[in-house]
């Protein structure tokens, strides 16, 4: 599977904006990619009182994400501010080609951001299968949780964070991308926004791709507004976990 990392910065709070640039650099994966990975609230950037700013799953988002998978033929993971029964969420998406998308709420909610004071947090996983893989996607402060990320029987071959991770943060980010990579045998992609948004608060990027044993298959450069492409292999995963099978005897527990 081709898989494409999209580090870029994001226009605060400008919706239409961030939609527009967001086509360019998609439009430019057509027929070259099979999975291409956003930042965490790629419309928005991280506002989380910008409530004005939520959509519902059927307006212009939504709409031009379809748009984008069924033109370009391939599927795209991220999140965006969704407004559902008077809550908010921080809502990751892995559409794909066919036209359909599945959703997921933030579970860990950045109370030193505020998040939790306006945002509801999720309570259900998504793992999805597409191409052969089964993917896990979760969003940025999520990573700090490795109980939620928990590969039990090795559900998943593929997590990935959508994530606007602060530069004063950046090894944090590094390492436990390694460490989830490394305790679940998966690759794991992270993608991080760069960029100063409206709080004043700067981003490197510093997006990372990483195999089943932790070992950095590609990463993009800091402040480097970029698209990677990286063709992965199953079968690596697959002999990881035949070789090494460590996942024989995990702890059989996980929050639900």
């Amino acid at each position: 599977m081709r898989i494409s990392l999209i580090q870029s910065d994001i226009v605060w709070a400008n919706k239409a904006e961030n939609l527009r640039l967001f086509e360019q650099k998609i439009s430019t994966l057509a027929g070259k990619s099979d999975l291409a990975v956003l930042p965490e609230m790629f419309t928005t950037g991280f506002c989380t009182n910008a409530l004005h700013l939520a959509e519902t799953t059927h307006d212009e988002t939504v709409q031009k994400i379809q748009y984008w998978t069924s033109t370009y033929q391939l599927s795209i993971a991220g999140s965006f501010m969704v407004k559902e029964n008077d809550q908010y969420f921080n809502r990751g998406f892995l559409a794909l080609p066919d036209g359909t998308i599945h959703f997921y709420d933030k579970r860990h909610l950045f109370r030193m951001g505020n998040e939790h004071r306006f945002f509801t947090p999720g309570n259900t996983r998504l793992i999805l299968p597409y191409l052969g893989w089964n993917i896990c996607l979760q969003i940025c402060y999520d990573l700090r949780f490795p109980v939620w990320n928990r590969n039990l029987n090795n559900e998943y071959d593929l997590l990935i964070i959508a994530a606007n991770w602060p530069t004063v943060r950046i090894h944090d980010w590094e390492v436990l991308l390694a460490a989830r990579a490394i305790e679940n045998q998966a690759y794991v992609c992270g993608v991080n926004r760069i960029g100063r948004d409206g709080e004043g608060i700067t981003y490197s990027g510093q997006s990372l791709l990483l195999d089943a044993r932790g070992n950095i298959i590609q990463q993009i450069e800091a402040d480097k507004d970029a698209i990677y492409t990286t063709q992965i292999n199953l079968q690596e995963v697959k002999k990881v976990r035949e070789n090494f099978p460590v996942w024989k005897d995990a702890d059989n527990y996980r929050i639900q």
